[in-house]
């Protein structure tokens, strides 16, 4: 019924930028949060940032300054743009979405599939 895609990975070189997309879809009455998590190769997953519905942010501390959320209600999309990309950034990025639907009014959390990003010379 619901769906997250997330879309923009890649490799890039240490100090260079990418921009990664995450759009949702289906039967979505309404999205309170978005947000991308990452989770290095044998690491736990971790909170990289979160937007909600009022427009507010929060970042962990390693992206802060580096990476910026934002959003496009008429298209249920997140974007996350990284600059200043370093290898500690590798991972696999995912997008979750706390919406609920039309069909019920309780909020259920969606995630995406992934995307690889590589940061490496």
């Amino acid at each position: 019924q619901v769906q997250v895609v997330e879309s923009g990975g890649g490799l890039v070189q240490p100090g260079g930028s990418l921009r990664l997309s995450c759009a949702a879809s289906g039967s979505i009455f309404k999205i309170y949060v978005m947000g991308w998590y990452r989770q290095a190769s044998g690491m736990q997953r971790e909170l990289v940032a979160t937007i909600t519905s009022g427009d507010s942010t929060n970042y962990a501390d390693s992206v802060l300054g580096r990476f910026t959320i934002s959003r496009d209600n008429a298209k249920n999309t997140v974007y996350l743009q990284m600059n200043s990309l370093k290898p500690e950034d590798t991972g696999v990025y995912y997008c979750k979405a706390e919406l609920n639907t039309i069909s019920t009014p309780n909020r259920y959390q969606y995630w995406g599939q992934g995307t690889q990003v590589t940061v490496s010379s």
